[in-house]
């Protein structure tokens, strides 16, 4: 039997920061084309714009078309429904949000991300509820669609009869969730806790809860900014390749302990440490010890 090779992905959040010109971008680039050039460099990015407001069918169709085969995109979900909800009342904004013209990302379509702020601590049924709504195929997005009420439900047609998994990653960023209840809770639904490196201003657990590992770097001793030495993408290098392979770090940092259902996993890995310029150089850093070969063709 053929050997199943585990996906890795490692990227960015977001591509449109203007002090990477000159330093990732070529300083002649045209602004329009930088989502071209990243992903031609890295073989995933985070859609940060979808946190912030509803986001086109357009904009999501050009930056279908924009990217190379096999080229995979993370969303991240409102933060409508997260922070200013708070997950209250979630079927309409999740229908619109689903509505939206994401599902037009097709194949190139990865996990969804969502953050919750500082401030909400953990309620069990109120997640369980959530996690019941998140649709776990495409053809579930398009029946929550279709319930949308602040605009005309877009999506590809194939996306009607698509058994397509769906994938959705948790950050959270209260001490509260540091108990074992919530990684059970996640584990029931195949939901991802984000593994989420905050220079320690948030909680870290190191449980694998999903399918599939989500990490994001935001910085190991300055929040956003701070650039990760080679010994420290080592160190991730390392973890990571555990997590795939099946097993986990002797000194994982869990809740809950061991997952009780060991699998081999994908791993999706997104550097958020932007301000000074090193998100790129770090996650090409990471790509290259974990031997991850990027060369799309056109």
């Amino acid at each position: 039997m053929k050997e199943v090779t585990m996906e890795t992905r490692i990227g960015i959040s977001g591509w449109r920061y203007p002090p990477w010109r000159g330093t990732f971008y070529p300083e002649d680039l045209a602004q329009k084309n930088e989502l071209y050039f990243a992903s031609r460099q890295l073989s995933s990015i985070e859609i940060n714009g979808s946190f912030y407001s509803t986001q086109s069918p357009a904009s999501y169709k050009a930056w279908y078309s924009t990217t190379p085969d096999h080229f995979i995109f993370s969303v991240k979900g409102p933060r409508y429904i997260t922070h200013i909800r708070r997950l209250n009342d979630i079927a309409l904004p999740l229908a619109n949000f689903f509505g939206s013209g994401v599902l037009h990302l097709k194949e190139k379509l990865g996990p969804f991300l969502w953050q919750f702020p500082p401030s909400f601590r953990l309620d069990e049924d109120k997640l369980a509820n959530f996690f019941a709504h998140l649709p776990k195929t495409e053809k579930q997005a398009v029946q929550l669609a279709k319930k949308a009420d602040r605009l005309d439900p877009d999506y590809p047609a194939a996306a009607a009869t698509s058994q397509r998994h769906l994938r959705h990653a948790i950050e959270v960023r209260h001490h509260s969730f540091e108990n074992p209840d919530f990684i059970k809770l996640l584990r029931d639904f195949n939901i991802a806790l984000v593994l989420a490196d905050t220079a320690g201003k948030w909680p870290y657990m190191e449980d694998a809860t999903a399918d599939f590992m989500y990490l994001r770097l935001h910085g190991d001793e300055e929040l956003y900014a701070s650039g990760y030495a080679p010994e420290n993408l080592n160190w991730w290098s390392d973890r990571i390749k555990k997590w795939q392979a099946g097993s986990e770090p002797r000194d994982a940092l869990t809740m809950a302990g061991p997952d009780p259902h060991p699998q081999k996993r994908d791993v999706f890995v997104y550097f958020d440490n932007d301000l000074k310029v090193r998100a790129p150089v770090d996650a090409k850093s990471l790509m290259h010890l974990l031997h991850v070969d990027w060369k799309p063709q056109d």
